[in-house]
């Protein structure tokens, strides 16, 4: 089986064969375990010296026969600095927000999960997390949202900066996005000639630039660059790289 992305053969990431990717993307739903890995040796960092790096601020699971069904992990990252406090904010204006409309909405029959994951990898906080909305017969949304940031450092980090700490060839990962895309996208115009109504992706969008991809996750040996199309539009598709 080949392997794919190698620039520095020492390197975890980039260099795993098809099987092992199929079989990643085929348990990425099951890795949202509302937990942080890796989380010793950070009590320096902690605003909340009782907490985890990262944790459940908010959860709730109830169910409101015709109007609603909830079960939510809202997390927060337990630092205090600015950067974080935005997180945060951004982390309760797309979460918390919904499930506060949710919780009164009434003869709306929705159904609403949030559950996240957190590991800390070489220095890196990684947090993700995925909302699955589901309202009456319209169409399912699913948004991933990914936060992270380098402890070492006190900064955000993007995705050229980790391919760059882990000597990873920005080119030959740019053509391994470029190639999922595009498998996705034949998979799409196979099934609407069968006449199955499907997201539609735009392979030539610059969105999926490595500089402007924004979501990602680092865990183990692996890193998950995530398209979540339902982040903008009410789909539940999304496109999964993994490296």
């Amino acid at each position: 089986a080949k392997k794919i992305g190698i620039k520095n053969e020492e390197s975890k990431y980039g260099n795993k064969t098809e099987d092992e990717i199929e079989t990643l993307k085929l348990e990425f739903e099951n890795i949202f375990n509302n937990q942080i890995q890796n989380d010793n040796g950070n009590n320096s960092k902690k605003a909340d010296k009782g907490q985890n790096l990262v944790y459940a601020k908010y959860s709730k699971q109830a169910e409101k026969q015709g109007d609603y069904e909830i079960n939510i992990n809202i997390p927060n990252i337990n630092i205090d600095n600015e950067i974080i406090e935005k997180y945060n904010k951004e982390i309760e204006n797309i979460f918390a927000t919904k499930a506060v409309e949710v919780l009164n909405s009434e003869k709306k029959n929705i159904i609403y999960t949030v559950d996240y994951t957190a590991c800390v990898e070489e220095g890196i906080l990684s947090l993700m997390i995925k909302s699955n909305l589901k309202q009456g017969s319209s169409a399912q949304r699913v948004i991933v949202q990914t936060y992270n940031y380098d402890l070492r450092n006190n900064k955000k980090i993007s995705l050229e900066e980790v391919l760059n700490i882990e000597e990873l060839d920005k080119n030959i990962i740019q053509n391994q996005i470029n190639t999922e895309i595009q498998k996705q996208e034949n998979k799409v115009n196979d099934l609407k000639q069968l006449g199955y109504n499907i997201f539609d992706r735009d392979i030539k969008s610059d969105i999926y630039k490595i500089e402007n991809s924004t979501e990602f996750y680092l865990t183990g040996d692996t890193l998950y660059v995530i398209y979540a199309y339902g982040n903008n539009s009410y789909t539940s598709e999304m496109d999964i790289v993994v490296l």
